[in-house]
């Protein structure tokens, strides 16, 4: 069954349970099970074999340890033990007393972290996580739900790192341009070149972060949003407290009465600097001696750095921890709490590899993409298809990264063969697709993590993100019709914008949804 239309039916299963039932566990492990029957016809114990298999793969791939996954796992037990550490030292609670008495509205506290999420460019992962740690505080005090700071995060993260040459994102993005412009003899353009070209036709991203300020700004409330938001100002309930929640601490630890605001910035600081540290010189010491900004976060090992940085970040905690005069017994506590904390995330990401493992066996990945490549396509509409393509693409698979893999050569391919001219708008369409995509499904990492980041609820997060990705993307698939009929580029990013008005003032005119800030 594998590279059939057979091949989509077990990442669409999952997805319709986790919306239905809303528990993303029991959902990745069906997904996880029908694939895995599907890979071996059925077969009970080669079934068995290979759920068994993939998640020991996690850890261990071709007899070696499989660092990547330890030290992410690691560095997110890390992020527990540090987060327990700046609520117990009472930093968390000094940040926000102090933050309030300068950030007086919750526009003003949106606007600080939509900003924030847009200054940390370097990784997704990194940003997830680190823009939650110094928001948090900060929105909680002012009644902003954590459904909404998980929305900030993960629609500033992935858009800015897509868009943005010096970053993980853009390393690895260049590097499959490259080998796309070998191929078939591009030589009028450099991959660098490209990619900046490219940045304006990213119609998604910029959709996205327009909308994040707009979010801010009005107080746009949309869908599920909503419910979030009036629990937080009605009720002072920033969470769901019937739901497990990666992070949140309130219940379990007490806060040290004289805790001050460096308690927490001194951590995150540290954590700032030796991840970003790190980066630099694992992707320096993989370069050659013509390293530049470029092939560094081409090389740089995200993982090791963020690893680096987390413990730094948690040795800097425990130093103050104990110079408060705090016993032992209470160290061992902070510790084991803020690991718990991180046990739901991790169970999620650790399913959400394992059913991206059984979908690439399955091949559902380049099933979709062959049904691109053997499709007639009116060269007009290339980018808009390709943007749908890529949409579902990571969708199903969870991954953005692997979409970017698999059809940015496609799109190369077919742009080349029918107009030269679209190559750039579809490549963008692309990589805004993916984006689009991994911003949908509960089964993509940096979803995963920027749920944990905000300390709250995975499938609340992914619930209530929905409805503003797809006015993004629709605002940007009609942009990219645009582009294809016209060819003119920059009239398609500002269509983009006047759509996403459009569609906001629309919806202000049939909800009335506003209410008065508290």
């Amino acid at each position: 069954m594998e590279g059939t239309i057979f091949s989509i039916i077990p990442p669409l299963i999952m997805l319709v349970l986790v919306l239905l039932t809303r528990k993303v566990l029991p959902s990745l492990g069906i997904g996880i099970l029908i694939g895995a029957l599907f890979i071996h016809d059925f077969n009970i114990l080669s079934t068995l074999k290979e759920i068994w298999y993939v998640f020991v793969e996690i850890f261990v791939t071709d007899g070696a340890l499989n660092w990547d996954n330890v030290l992410l796992l690691s560095f997110l037990l890390l992020l527990g033990v540090m987060t327990a550490l700046l609520q117990a030292s009472g930093g968390s609670q000094a940040f926000g007393e102090w933050m309030l008495k300068r950030v007086k509205t919750r526009t003003g506290a949106q606007l600080m972290t939509a900003l924030l999420g847009i200054i940390i460019f370097i990784d997704d992962y990194f940003n997830s996580l680190a823009v939650g740690q110094v928001a948090r505080p900060l929105t909680d005090r002012h009644k902003i739900s954590r459904a909404k700071l998980a929305y900030f995060i993960d629609s500033t993260s992935a858009p800015v790192t897509v868009i943005s040459p010096i970053s993980s994102w853009g390393a690895y993005i260049i590097g499959i341009l490259a080998s796309i412009f070998s191929v078939y003899h591009i030589t009028d353009v450099q991959p660098l070149e490209a990619f900046i070209k490219m940045i304006p036709l990213n119609l998604y991203a910029f959709a996205s972060l327009l909308l994040v300020f707009l979010v801010a700004f009005g107080r746009l409330d949309i869908g599920p949003m909503k419910k979030h938001e009036q629990r937080a100002l009605e009720q002072n309930k920033v969470i769901n407290d019937e739901k497990k929640i990666p992070g949140d601490l309130s219940d379990s630890l007490k806060s040290h009465p004289k805790g001050k605001v460096y308690h927490l910035l001194a951590p995150i600081i540290v954590l700032i600097i030796i991840t970003v540290s790190a980066m630099i010189l694992t992707g320096w010491q993989a370069s050659d001696e013509k390293a530049s900004l470029i092939t560094i976060f081409a090389n740089t090992d995200v993982n090791v750095s963020l690893f680096v940085g987390g413990l730094s970040a948690v040795i800097v905690g425990t130093a103050f921890h104990f110079k408060q005069g705090n016993p032992k017994a209470n160290f061992l506590k902070v510790i084991t709490e803020g690991i718990k904390t991180m046990l739901p995330a991790i169970y999620i990401l650790l399913l959400a590899w394992m059913i991206g493992s059984i979908i690439g066996t399955l091949k559902t990945g380049e099933y979709l993409a062959g049904i691109v490549s053997d499709a007639s396509i009116s060269p007009a509409l290339l980018p808009m298809l390709f943007f749908l393509i890529a949409s579902v693409m990571s969708l199903a698979t969870g991954t953005s990264w692997g979409t970017f893999g698999i059809m940015l050569p496609i799109a190369a391919e077919v742009s080349v063969n029918t107009d030269m001219t679209l190559l750039l708008p579809t490549l963008a369409a692309v990589l805004a697709g993916s984006v689009f995509g991994d911003h949908c499904t509960p089964i993509s990492d940096t979803t995963i993590l920027s749920a944990t980041g905000a300390g709250v609820n995975h499938i609340d997060h992914v619930i209530t993100q929905l409805p503003y990705a797809i006015i993004s993307a629709l605002a940007a698939g009609i942009g990219y019709l645009f582009i294809g009929l016209t060819e003119l580029n920059i009239l398609g990013l500002i269509l983009t914008f006047v759509l996403i008005i459009a569609l906001i003032l629309i919806k202000n005119f049939l909800s009335k949804t506003q209410y008065k800030e508290a």
